[in-house]
């Protein structure tokens, strides 16, 4: 029986929030293999000078642990 774990990331992009949220897969991808799913658990955004600077999300990854 497969074990999952999860953990939770941060992650920003100037871009957008869909940026924000590939940023925080391809960072943990560096170092966890069997990513199955991402819920983004908060949104937010940076300003500097009244307007936005970065999107930022806070993620849950989980992954399947190796037996």
């Amino acid at each position: 029986m497969p074990i999952v774990k999860v953990i939770e990331v941060i992650a920003s992009a100037p871009e957008g929030f869909e940026a924000a949220i590939q940023n925080a897969v391809t960072e943990v991808s560096k170092t966890i293999r069997n990513i199955d799913s991402v819920y983004v658990k908060d949104f937010k955004v940076h300003v500097s000078d009244g307007a936005i600077h970065s999107y930022g999300v806070i993620c849950k990854v989980s992954f399947r642990v190796d037996e």
